[in-house]
């Protein structure tokens, strides 16, 4: 009888460190997964749009839209390649690798027929620029840290 109440515990024991361990499991990938895949796209506040389509954010970032529909240019900001922010952009809201953005960058400065976007070198950085360039759009880590910047919603 001693031996069966002495399993009894060690199972309940057991089932309760699975539990446990599968919980704060479970606590921590909710955490990283929100942590890590809120981005927001920011506009300068003089921007009159409140929503983009995906089609629309792609030409914008792929620099073939110039003007937003009240006639402001449009500036560019975007992160270094290699930066995380900028691939999981790319990734994530533009449906493309960073590298094949910077080749249809590269294929428009080389032949003459646009501009590359305005490279910065720091998240803060694309904060401040955007919120002091008229017209200007970037994204950031949500929520941004700078309440005068615009938050562009996808549609």
């Amino acid at each position: 009888m001693y031996l069966t109440s002495l399993k009894n515990r060690r199972t309940s024991y057991v089932s309760a460190n699975i539990l446990l361990y599968f919980i704060l499991s479970l606590f921590c990938f909710l955490v990283f997964t929100f942590k890590c895949s809120a981005l927001s796209i920011i506009v300068n506040p003089q921007v009159v749009r409140g929503t983009v389509s995906r089609n629309s954010l792609q030409a914008i970032f792929g620099m073939r839209f110039h003007t937003w529909p009240d006639g402001i240019p449009i500036k560019v900001f975007v992160l270094p390649d290699n930066h995380p922010l900028h691939k999981k952009f790319c990734k994530d809201e533009l449906n493309i690798f960073p590298h094949q953005l910077r080749w249809c960058w590269d294929r428009q400065v080389f032949s003459g027929t646009g501009q590359a976007p305005i490279e910065v070198s720091t998240p803060k950085e694309m904060l401040e620029k955007v919120a002091s360039t008229p017209g200007a759009i970037g994204y950031s880590e949500w929520p941004p840290v700078d309440e005068t910047l615009k938050i562009l919603l996808i549609k």
